[in-house]
């Protein structure tokens, strides 16, 4: 993701110049490095699995079923690296229905084939919890091979010839250190879920089979409003390359009113109906009612997820990597971690004080990013 965040913000800039060429050349030193990156982290990942496990607090049980699973997602890491940053590449470049394609395959593959490794149907062996892990990662491979494949493409707008098939290290250099802060804000945000994670693991497992449901189902929801800010990061990104800023900021605006329109009204079907939604993925009574109350807390500051959203976005786009990421480090690091503790554990409210974690510091984020768009450092920002 972190890949991606400089891939769309530097493509989308060499679209608005109209530099075919620059964008191209983008794309194919963004693939090398994400390909170096994914081998790294795959190895790490296919040898370190059950001590992860353990450090994330999962008892000896769930480390017995869930290594091999854990090290199949992993050590297939490059699928789902090729598939975040060739997306992003298109994202930038304004063609985000071949980035839907390319997700609609790697998914439907994913659906198909679950089922047949995980109970053994017809010629497929049973692989249990695992088989879910390698029809993930098959899906998401055919996806990134696909998508691969179409920045080849004659109609491609953004097309690799082979004399983009080199290294440019100034290209590289460019890419490196707008997807190094890219990487490290999303880090920021990742491992503050883990944090999370690890704060409700106390609480029994039956609390965290709650957050995941709840969690999954938010993110589900999330992901229209994701595509309304990937929007927003396109277009400030070829606005500034094309010289408009005030188009670009017009964009931002109208993009978060949208994004504000639609997440308020999920925001009330989670409040009215959220037991019924819970009750869906899970037949344990006490299961359901903490992720219904995990879904009711959590999606309450939509509107302000919405506005928070689409300006981080704005920001990456723009090539303007750091401001997000040191909000993020302050918001989530030092204010939403500190505070699930305190509510949760200090005050004795239980799981429920870390759910109002989550929902007080995407507000606060929200009311950050907003004060920081304001000032225009981002309309400055190389990309």
């Amino acid at each position: 993701m972190g890949l991606g965040i400089g891939a769309t913000a530097s493509v989308a800039r060499r679209i608005g110049e109209k530099d075919a060429d620059g964008a191209a050349e983008t794309a194919v030193q963004a693939v090398a490095i994400g390909l170096v990156v994914s081998i790294v982290l795959g190895a790490a990942g296919v040898a370190l699995a059950p001590r992860l496990l353990a450090l994330m607090g999962a008892e000896p049980s769930v480390i017995a079923t869930g290594s091999m699973y854990t090290r199949v997602m992993l050590g297939g890491e490059a699928s789902i690296i090729m598939l975040f940053l060739v997306n992003a590449i298109f994202r930038g470049a304004g063609d985000a229905a071949i980035a839907m394609r390319t997700l609609w395959l790697a998914n439907a593959i994913n659906i198909v084939l679950v089922p047949c490794f995980v109970f053994g149907l017809g010629p497929f062996p049973r692989l249990g919890v695992t088989g879910a892990a390698v029809a993930t990662t098959i899906g998401r491979g055919t996806g990134a091979l696909y998508a691969l494949s179409r920045l080849f493409h004659r109609d491609s707008r953004v097309r690799v010839h082979r004399r983009h098939l080199k290294v440019l290290p100034e290209v590289m250099a460019r890419l490196v250190r707008l997807s190094g802060s890219g990487t490290l804000q999303v880090l920021i945000g990742s491992a503050s879920w883990i944090l999370l994670v690890r704060i409700l693991s106390g609480f029994g497992s039956d609390v965290v089979a709650s957050y995941t449901i709840a969690i999954r189902v938010l993110l589900f929801v999330l992901l229209p409003s994701w595509g309304l800010s990937n929007a927003a990061a396109t277009m400030v990104g070829q606005s500034l390359g094309a010289g408009d800023p005030a188009r670009a900021e017009r964009a931002v605006w109208i993009a978060g009113k949208y994004n504000a329109i639609f997440l308020g009204s999920v925001s009330v079907l989670f409040l009215v109906f959220a037991p019924q939604i819970t009750g869906w993925f899970t037949d344990d009574a006490e299961v359901a009612r903490t992720a219904s109350t995990a879904l009711r807390i959590m999606s309450s500051g939509f509107v302000f997820y919405a506005y928070g959203g689409v300006l981080t976005a704005a920001f990456n786009g723009a090539g303007d990597t750091w401001t997000p990421t040191w909000m993020n480090f302050a918001v989530f690091w030092l204010w939403e971690i500190p505070l699930a503790w305190v509510l949760s554990r200090g005050l004795g409210i239980g799981p429920a004080g870390a759910f109002w974690a989550v929902t007080i510091a995407f507000s606060t984020l929200s009311l950050v990013s907003a004060v920081m768009f304001k000032r225009g450092k981002w309309k400055k920002a190389v990309a």
